[in-house]
């Protein structure tokens, strides 16, 4: 059985540095083995906290490496159609940041093309394993709520200018929040709750000057729920991340799962022994009756655990475990992103009868 895993990691702005590099060199199995590393302040970071890591200038020098087993897509979202291809032609498996793909058709051809090599593909959609989700789908399988009627969740942001340079807030396939963000809700509720009927969506770009979503609206319509998922760039005073409301109540979570806080000022997971843990001031609230009396309980959140994505594709690498997030599963986010997207410009619900193949 191999040891370790070589992984090429392409891109090493803030996708590479904070989501992916951190969980690579704790995992035991892993080496980060070499790195796009184009700027000297990238070079500077990466000689400073992975030495043994080697840098290079070209994804060319990751994908035609014999060396490299697997291959980290952490680009902007443009190229991640082109470079997860070229990696998978070259026999390596790959992982994608999220969103996977900017269309459903790019993810398709991967997906064929991942079987047809033999590979493993998954994609980045590291928010399962938020401490915030992870406390909202145990409160979800207790069934203390009862059938969940109503479910909203949201990620708030407050910046009311426009960052000089920023691929995600330029005119491009794939930018804006609702791809960026909204990818993370959208997989969520896919988790939760299955295969939607249809889709609504408000798409707005609402900074002066703005050239991609910098607020979004999806309405996920089941029989006998609603899910609403919001992002925005306006939200000064955040509100509840996640509110869910049943027949027998709601749960009410604010706050933020705090990995990428930590991760941005430079902690690595493996060196905190309370990694994931949330403050008790964010924990949820539980507010029910139940047999008949009317119980409210603060609910201590789960422990957060962005290890857990790298040490499934370990498992998965030596046939030990099952693949947690599957290519089919991203590309189905990336079909309700683009009927979200047809909804929007055409101001009216859309069928996702026969669109998703994972639900």
């Amino acid at each position: 059985m191999q040891t370790k895993y070589k992984i090429g990691l392409i891109g090493f702005s803030i996708g590479g540095q904070v989501f992916h590099a951190p969980f690579i060199v704790g995992n035991p199995s892993l080496e980060l083995y070499k790195v796009t590393a184009r700027k000297p302040e990238q070079q500077q970071v990466l000689a400073n906290k992975y030495p043994a890591a080697l840098a290079v200038q070209t994804p060319d020098k990751i994908i035609d490496d014999p060396l490299v087993d697997i291959v980290v897509v952490a680009t902007s979202n443009d190229v991640h159609f082109s470079l997860a291809k070229r990696a998978l032609e070259a026999g390596k498996h790959v992982v994608v940041e999220k969103p996977f793909t900017n269309t459903t058709a790019e993810a398709d051809e991967l997906i064929a093309l991942a079987k047809r090599k033999g590979r493993i593909l998954t994609v980045h959609h590291n928010a399962r394993f938020h401490s915030d989700f992870k406390t909202v789908k145990k409160i979800i399988e207790s069934k203390r709520l009862g059938p969940v009627v109503n479910y909203q969740a949201r990620f708030d942001r407050f910046r009311n200018f426009l960052r000089a340079g920023a691929w995600r807030e330029q005119d491009l396939p794939g930018s804006g929040i609702h791809y960026d963000l909204g990818a993370h809700l959208i997989d969520q509720a896919l988790q939760l709750f299955g295969k939607p009927d249809a889709v609504f969506a408000d798409l707005r770009k609402q900074r002066e000057h703005a050239k991609a979503v910098d607020d979004f609206e999806f309405i996920l319509s089941y029989p006998t729920r609603k899910i609403s998922l919001f992002g925005q760039m306006l939200a000064k005073e955040p509100t509840p991340r996640f509110a869910l409301y049943g027949l027998n109540g709601s749960f009410v979570k604010p706050g933020v799962d705090p990995q990428e806080a930590l991760l941005r000022h430079g902690a690595l997971p493996h060196e905190d022994l309370n990694w994931g843990k949330e403050p008790e001031h964010i924990y949820g609230i539980l507010n029910i009756v139940e047999n008949r009396q009317d119980i409210r309980e603060t609910i201590p959140s789960e422990i957060g655990s962005g290890q857990d994505f790298y040490r499934n594709l370990v498992g998965v690498l030596r046939g030990e475990s099952a693949l947690i997030v599957t290519p089919e599963q991203a590309r189905d986010v990336i079909r309700i992103l683009e009927t979200a997207e047809q909804s929007w410009r055409e101001q009216r619900v859309i069928s996702l009868k026969d669109q998703l193949i994972a639900y």
